[in-house]
């Protein structure tokens, strides 16, 4: 077992968004990413993999395949590999994303219990 505490990479520059990996193991990642207000993820893509993108603070603008959407707070959302994303912190506050990229390993690990 490992246990990570998230706000310790809840951590912000005014030059640039950071990126704090709390985990990588085998195909998966798990990080968190931190905007300040105006600040962006450009448009990219994560072929062959799922991500799962969980608003841990604050409220901006997420695009999906050309399509703009509010992402606030409390949302989480799922993206395909082959779908284009991008992110805006469009507030006047800080946010961060917690985000995982994974596959699931068999599909015995998929079924609810």
């Amino acid at each position: 077992m490992e246990k990570k505490i998230v706000a310790e990479a809840i951590q912000y520059q005014e030059e640039h968004f950071t990126k704090r990996v709390l985990f990588q193991k085998g195909d998966s990642l798990v990080f968190v990413l931190n905007f300040m207000p105006g600040q962006q993820l450009p448009v990219h893509k994560h072929p062959g993999a799922e991500v799962y993108l969980l608003a841990l603070k604050g409220k901006g603008s997420i695009q999906v395949n050309d399509v703009d959407y509010a992402f606030v707070e409390g949302e989480i959302l799922h993206i395909a590999g082959d779908e284009s994303f991008a992110y805006k912190n469009t507030s006047d506050q800080p946010a961060s994303l917690h985000v995982v990229l994974s596959k699931t390993p068999a599909p015995m690990f998929a079924k609810e219990i």
